[in-house]
């Protein structure tokens, strides 16, 4: 890893701005020496008083990710000296390419492209600390208390609380691992009424990997035109990790669909920058200038050697060019490898996916076992509780998507540590008998 690529996975560009003060005279923070039996009356007095602790009821009713607590918990136990393996979190394994880490670092890269068949002028474009930032935005900016978002399930774990977050109400439209997670259009049709705002799409998917074909898009696209009032957000970012035969069609590039579609886009998953924190949206532009006014006063621009970065990424040519050619196959052989196996244990249903660097794997036929030292299997939190003791592989519960039956697995780690990972689920499945039909 080159040192420009070591800044950036360990604490993202921002960490650039931590640096010693132009002053540092015996005014500046450097000289705390002398004020430092002030500073600690100071904070004295300040405990004795009461606080007011108390937060937004809105932000109250907030639950907390599901991907970031198993996470944390497999921290926890990787520090308390437990060899658990970590396949819950989204982020890839590779170093940030070489030029886009050199170019951020020097910040002399220039230039934008898009290759997926849509195009904006620059009013147009807004650009963030991630796409996950632009998201939000975009639900506040465009929905009212009331207002209803129509979220297709399996959904990435923050869209029905980005929603809440706007005093919009989530509406989940449920799909089927049979028809590879791809949302009916009927269903759609059937869901939309007067209060419907926003659409959300994911394709490729987090967490199913689904891509969504042409003509399937079309058929919502066709919905949606009948409703003036209902916008799409489109999230994107995972468009260039794609296999084989499936194509990525960006929905604003659909007839009639540009005036009400905002599209979201990042670079960390494609690109492995993930600590950069690089995202935009691009629309209509009484869109951007709403979710820009949001920005200005939460964040404002995005780090400039991010930009530049990223700038350097578009560049590397289509689609990313070699440099996410060869992890995309990497990502192939990561997922053949893993369907392959896992479509050796009895009881699991697969639907293989087409994007992405998930397999979201349905275990319910193993939910009712029950296992010596440890009780019943139930649902698929306590069977990713129950992988994480046994196997020391820290997986994510598929109700925090909306699908209980399932659990997500991030392929988004080298082939070895897969291959070790998935011998350790197999020992630790052996202990679980599949529920059999009468």
């Amino acid at each position: 890893m080159t040192p420009a690529a070591a800044a950036a996975s360990s604490s993202g560009p921002s960490s650039f701005t931590l640096a010693k003060p132009a002053s540092s005279g015996p005014n500046s923070v450097w000289a705390c020496g002398r004020t430092k039996h002030a500073a600690r009356a100071r904070m004295a007095v300040v405990r004795a008083e009461a606080v007011d602790t108390s937060i937004s009821p809105r932000v109250s009713a907030l639950r907390p990710s599901k991907t970031m607590a198993i996470t944390d918990q497999a921290t926890a136990l990787r520090q308390a000296g437990v060899p658990v393996i970590g396949l819950a979190a989204g982020e890839p394994d590779f170093d940030t390419p070489r030029a886009i880490a050199e170019a951020g670092m020097n910040a002399i890269k220039d230039g934008y492209t898009r290759e997926n068949g849509i195009s904006y002028l620059p009013d147009q474009v807004l650009v963030s600390n991630g796409a996950k930032q632009y998201i939000t935005q975009a639900v506040l900016a465009v929905c009212s208390p009331g207002d209803e978002v129509l979220i297709p399930a399996p959904y990435w774990v923050s869209y029905p609380e980005m929603a809440s977050v706007a005093d919009a109400t989530p509406v989940i439209l449920p799909t089927n691992i049979s028809e590879n997670f791809l949302l009916r259009p009927e269903l759609l049709a059937k869901k939309i009424n007067e209060k419907s705002r926003l659409l959300i799409l994911c394709s490729p998917s987090n967490p199913t990997g689904s891509v969504y074909p042409k003509e399937f898009l079309e058929k919502i696209a066709d919905i949606v035109k009948k409703h003036p009032r209902l916008l799409v957000l489109s999230d994107e970012i995972y468009e260039h990790i794609i296999y084989q035969s499936a194509k990525h069609t960006s929905f604003a590039s659909l007839p009639g669909m540009w005036e009400r579609t905002l599209t979201v886009n990042g670079f960390s998953k494609a690109f492995a920058m993930t600590g950069w924190r690089l995202g935009y949206l691009a629309a209509p532009i009484h869109f951007v200038a709403a979710c820009g006014k949001i920005q200005s006063q939460f964040t404002s621009g995005a780090s400039s050697i991010s930009q530049k970065a990223g700038l350097a990424a578009l560049n590397l040519g289509y689609a990313g060019g070699e440099a996410v050619s060869t992890m995309v196959k990497a990502f192939q052989e990561r997922r053949d490898y893993l369907v392959k196996n896992f479509q050796e244990l009895p009881g699991v249903k697969i639907s293989e996916p087409q994007g992405a660097f998930y397999l979201f794997i349905d275990f319910s036929a193993y939910y009712g076992s029950e296992v010596e030292g440890f009780g019943t299997i139930k649902n698929s939190e306590s069977l990713c509780i129950f992988l994480l003791e046994k196997a020391q592989v820290a997986l994510v519960p598929g109700d925090a998507f909306g699908d209980d039956k399932c659990i997500r697995i991030s392929y988004a780690a080298s082939l070895t540590t897969l291959q070790t990972a998935m011998a350790k689920i197999k020992e630790a499945v052996a202990l679980l008998k599949p529920y059999v039909a009468a």
